[in-house]
């Protein structure tokens, strides 16, 4: 049996209740931080919360050879953990498939996931939300500008008068030299700077570290959001379109939004 559980967004108490018990069940658990991780804790700290030995894969050891994963799923209850929900990413839904190929049962215990708590945070509606999109480091791309793949998400679900989640990019490995643990985490202050080279004084919301006891939302124009810290990782961005007279005053609200960028009529 392979298990996959979503442990949510901050630390090692953001899973649920029966992912906790699916996890404290197994004979062995993997783990992956290469798609996101849990910035409030740390992997020892997850053991010992769940009394279990959690071995990490890299995305070379999910994608590229994930047989020790599914020789011991064959044998024995084994749990794969992520952040967010399990199958929000689309490696995890290949593993599934793998395993599904050579006839192991899966299972999939859910975890919530930063689109729903950006909806959560802003007061922007769920359901105005059109595809989301991932804003690369400039020299992971190696282009002029922003990469077509965000202009034509962001300009396709304005014109539509869609709200864009833009996902901010992660660099995890020994050869990085950012923020902690030798990981790089892309801040909410220089998406806002690249997004602003493009889209001038549009209204873009920082959401900082969302799950945790003291997240940060704040709203204002992408140069305005571009000159503020927003302090640890993880960041996201939102690029409100049309706003309901309920958004507009959520955001005014809870997010200190401008009046001027965020109007009740």
């Amino acid at each position: 049996m392979l298990t996959f559980i979503g442990l949510g967004l901050y630390d090692e108490r953001s899973i649920t209740v029966e992912g906790r018990d699916a996890l404290r069940a197994v004979d062995r658990a993997f783990i992956e931080q290469y798609t996101s991780r849990l910035v409030g804790t740390s992997i020892e700290t997850l053991e010992a919360e769940h009394g279990i030995d959690i071995e990490l894969r890299d995305r070379a050891g999910v994608e590229g050879d994930p047989e020790p994963i599914l020789d011991a799923a064959e044998h024995e209850d084994v749990a794969f953990l992520t952040a967010g929900d399990p199958m929000i990413s689309t490696t995890h839904v290949d593993l599934r498939l793998r395993a599904a190929n050579r006839g192991i049962e899966t299972h999939v215990i859910h975890g919530t996931t930063a689109e729903a708590a950006a909806s959560s945070l802003t007061g922007l509606q769920n359901y105005r939300f059109g595809p989301a999109t991932t804003l690369p480091f400039p020299y992971a791309h190696r282009a002029d500008g922003l990469p077509e793949s965000v202009t034509r998400t962001i300009d396709a679900n304005t014109e539509r008068g869609l709200h864009t989640l833009v996902y901010l990019d992660i660099k995890i490995g020994p050869d990085m030299t950012n923020r902690r643990d030798g990981d790089e985490y892309m801040s909410g202050d220089v998406a806002a700077k690249l997004l602003a080279d493009a889209y001038g004084n549009r209204l873009g919301v920082v959401v900082a570290r969302a799950g945790s006891p003291e997240p940060v939302v704040a709203a204002n124009s992408l140069d305005s959001l571009s000159t503020r810290e927003f302090g640890d990782p993880l960041h996201l961005l939102v690029l409100p379109g049309e706003l309901h007279h309920i958004e507009a005053e959520s955001l005014r609200t809870f997010t200190d939004a401008p009046a001027a960028l965020a109007p009740l009529d």
